[in-house]
C-alpha cells in the first residue's frame, strides 16, 4: 500500500508512535545550494531542472535537528543519502552507489549513512533514465536493491521527502508498504503521475 501526501515531513512523523516504521530510506536536501546545479564550477549539463532548483530553493540548507531526531524516533532503522553532509553518529555502514555514468558537472558518486553496524558497501548501478523529473531523481533499481538488501518481508517502509518517486515505484513492485510525503506541490503532482503511470503498467502484466 502507497500512503503519499502533500505535506511538511515533520507533521507527517508527528501522526506516528515510536518506532512505528520498521525502515526508512530518505534523501534529504544536502545543503548544497548553487552547487547543486552548477556543481561548484559556474557550469551546468542540466539546465531544465537546475532552473528550476534555483528558482525553488529547496536545497539551500540541511534540514534542522528536529528532522533528524523525529527520524530516529518514528523509525527503527535508516539510511539517508548525503549522510555525509549531516551531523549524524559515527557509524561504518555507509553505502556508496557509484552511477556508473560520467557526467563533467555531476558527482559520479553518492553516500548513504545506514543506522545498522554493517561493513560499507559499493553498489554498481547505472543512472540513466530517460523521464526525469527531479534533478537529483534517482533510480528504481537504486531503491529496489536496498529494499533487496535492507528491509524484510511485511516491513513498512518511510520517506520524508518523495522527490521524484522512484521510492514509491519499487515499493509497489516488491509489495512493501510505504509511508511518504513530499512537501513541494509541482514535485509531489509530477511524482503521483510518474507512479500512476509505472503502477498501472504493472497491472496489465
Amino acid at each position: 500500500m502507497l500512503n503519499i501526501t502533500n505535506e511538511d515531513n515533520i507533521e507527517l512523523m508527528a501522526r506516528y508512535e515510536d518506532n512505528y516504521f520498521d525502515l526508512a530510506i530518505v534523501d534529504p536536501p544536502y545543503g548544497l545550494g548553487k552547487k547543486l546545479a552548477h556543481a561548484g564550477n559556474g557550469k551546468n549539463a542540466q539546465s531544465k531542472f537546475s532552473n528550476d532548483f534555483l528558482k525553488k530553493q529547496w536545497d539551500a540548507e540541511v534540514p534542522k535537528k528536529e528532522y533528524f531526531e523525529e527520524l530516529m524516533r518514528v523509525s527503527k532503522n535508516q539510511i539517508i543519502w548525503g549522510g555525509n553532509y549531516f551531523d549524524l553518529p559515527p557509524n561504518r555502514g555507509f553505502i556508496i552507489w557509484d552511477k556508473m555514468v560520467y557526467i563533467p558537472t555531476m558527482s559520479q558518486i553518492e553516500q548513504a549513512w545506514v543506522s545498522e553496524d554493517r561493513l560499507p558497501i559499493l553498489v554498481k548501478i547505472n543512472n540513466t533514465d530517460k523521464n526525469r523529473i527531479h534533478l537529483t531523481q534517482k533510480p528504481v533499481s537504486l531503491y529496489q536493491w536496498l529494499l533487496q538488501n535492507y528491509a524484510k518481508e511485511g516491513d513498512k517502509i518511510l520517506d520524508t521527502h518523495l522527490g521524484s518517486g522512484s521510492i514509491a515505484i519499487a515499493c509497489h513492485k516488491m509489495k512493501y508498504d510505504l509511508t511518504a510525503c513530499e512537501l513541494d506541490k509541482e514535485y509531489y503532482n509530477k511524482a503521483m503521475q510518474r507512479i500512476e503511470e509505472h503502477t498501472n503498467q504493472l497491472c496489465l502484466f
